[in-house]
């Protein structure tokens, strides 16, 4: 089965998200970015929030959208985010020639990160090993621009599912991500990431507007149904709301 990530920016939307049946809680603010973080007094207050109802929801947060050559930014944020009280610290990181080390240096730190590799005009292979063999606790595919390219615009379904092979032979549950919709049911529920996360498709209107709690229930009941079977027509939007850019 496939857990939901549902990416929440407040106490209220991840109290929506969990009651609607998202496995995982994502905290960021979506419009700092990809991966916008929220402040460090925000990540305190909703997890502690969430912990005292639901206990043993498992909690991420990204740190924003920093450079990966940044490292001393992306250690503190990463440090002052876990102690913050989630359970995975998200790291987005772009193929480059900064892109290894950062990683590298990740994989030292005392928190559980999950780093975030950002597909945006395909990836690194050699990355993508060497970031499997770190021995991360979870590893994510996602897309950096939200210009309405989904993260399978970037990279075919056969090359993500062997790298997903990859991270999973070392013990690494895998996400994917990168402004899925129900277009990409199909490619989602092929690949059977062990995690899917979401922000848009759960919104009324946008990343930026609040999330809408039905289309979390609907996104959860996709991704728990056995393959093979379709999701219910009344699960699905509108062909023209699937395909809406993402802004």
């Amino acid at each position: 089965m496939t857990a939901l990530l549902a990416s929440v920016r407040s106490d209220d939307e991840a109290f929506d998200a969990a009651r609607a049946g998202a496995e995982l809680i994502d905290l960021k603010e979506p419009n700092e970015g990809a991966l916008g973080g929220l402040s460090i007094a925000a990540i305190t207050h909703i997890a502690r929030q969430l912990r005292a109802r639901y206990p043993v929801k498992p909690l991420s947060a990204a740190i924003g959208d920093v450079p990966a050559d940044a490292f001393d930014e992306i250690a503190t944020r990463v440090i002052d985010i876990s102690d913050a009280g989630v359970d995975y610290v998200k790291v987005g990181v772009a193929r480059g020639p900064a892109a290894l080390r950062c990683i590298e240096q990740l994989a030292n730190l005392p928190a559980t990160v999950v780093p975030v590799l950002l597909c945006d005009g395909g990836m690194d292979d050699e990355l993508v090993s060497q970031t499997a063999a770190l021995g991360f606790a979870g590893l994510m595919f996602d897309t950096a621009s939200k210009d309405g390219s989904t993260l399978f615009d970037h990279v075919d379904v056969d090359t993500l599912a062997r790298w997903m092979r990859l991270a999973r032979q070392r013990g690494a549950m895998v996400g994917i991500a990168g402004a899925l919709g129900w277009a990409q049911l199909p490619q989602i529920r092929a690949l059977a990431p062990d995690v899917a996360g979401f922000r848009t498709a759960l919104c009324a209107d946008g990343r930026r507007s609040r999330l809408d709690p039905e289309r979390v229930a609907q996104w959860a009941s996709a991704l728990h149904r056995p393959a093979g079977e379709l999701p219910l027509d009344s699960a699905a939007p509108s062909p023209g709301a699937r395909n809406a850019p993402q802004p």
